[in-house]
């Protein structure tokens, strides 16, 4: 039986998605782009990657910060 993880498929369908020219995106392709991603986070979020990549943007955040003090 083949299972596929499906923030693994939203993160390939995103990944093509952006590889397209600008000039080529409609609004509502533009749209539907932007929803793909938001569900590819919510289902990335609890899981450890997603923790990781939560500590790691926080750590940036915190650098940044400080380096503008």
């Amino acid at each position: 039986m083949l299972t596929i993880n499906v923030a693994v498929l939203l993160a390939v369908i995103v990944f093509f998605r952006l590889r397209r020219r600008t000039q080529a995106r409609s609004r509502s392709d533009e749209q539907l782009t932007v929803v793909i991603c938001l569900a590819l986070g919510v289902l990335i979020a609890p899981t450890p990657t997603g923790q990781g990549i939560l500590n790691i943007v926080r750590q940036l955040a915190n650098g940044v910060t400080q380096a503008s003090r």
